[in-house]
């Protein structure tokens, strides 16, 4: 059975664009994979622990060979455990608010909490890094209230801190293959904001049925 993990990194519930977007990216999927597996983890409503003491040094152990202490192993437990729901899903989806240029600071936390070597990656002196979410696909939603591109007004790219950022972790943990859909000028009133927030859930509609049929005509034996 296929799994798809939606992971929520908005604090709003009836009014988040990244949100809105998402579920109809859901919807149109689901209608298409009536099997597939939907768990959503609202990082609002998910326990994130502090990387404190105990994870740092349990980090550091891990890194030199030492054997992790009981409070050591214990923090490095929960890691592994927020991270399980990366490694079990086939398929991602991140519904991300822009928060200052860059992205919420829940998202940044759950972060850096699981981004710990041999959790979402390896690393060989020879070689160097190497993600461990291999074979896994990523949409992500991307809402901004105001415009990025570079013929705006409003702040240019070199403002975007979000998009960037978030598809080079996706990289670095061994995720390449990655579609997005980005609503813009949500705060441009509701008539703007209303056509911007159709047109991007048109699109993600449209994006999980492609995806949706890609899969289904890949497993059709030649």
């Amino acid at each position: 059975m296929p799994t798809l993990l939606h992971i929520a990194s908005s604090p709003r519930k009836h009014r988040s664009a990244s949100l809105e977007v998402a579920r109809a990216f859901v919807s149109d999927y689901r209608a298409c994979m009536p099997h597939v597996q939907v768990t959503d983890l609202d990082l609002w409503e998910t326990e994130l622990p502090e990387f404190d003491a105990h994870a740092m040094a349990a980090k550091y152990a891990g890194l030199e060979g030492i054997p992790l202490t009981a409070s050591q192993q214990q923090a490095w437990d929960r890691l592994h455990q927020l991270a399980s729901h990366l490694h079990e899903a086939d398929l991602l989806l991140f519904s991300i608010p822009i928060w200052n240029f860059s992205i919420p600071y829940r998202l940044k936390h759950f972060i850096d909490l699981v981004s710990q070597k041999d959790i979402l990656f390896s690393f060989d002196p020879e070689k160097g890094f190497s993600g461990l979410l291999t074979g896994k696909k990523a949409i992500v939603i991307y809402a901004r209230g105001l415009s990025y591109v570079a013929d705006s007004f409003t702040p240019a790219p070199e403002f975007d801190y979000q998009k960037s950022y978030f598809e080079q972790w996706l990289k670095f943990v061994g995720i390449k293959e990655v579609e997005s859909v980005i609503v813009e000028k949500t705060l441009f009133g509701t008539e703007v904001d209303g056509a911007a927030r159709e047109q991007a859930c048109f699109q993600a509609a449209q994006l999980a049925r492609n995806l949706a049929q890609s899969q289904q005509t890949a497993r059709i034996p030649s």
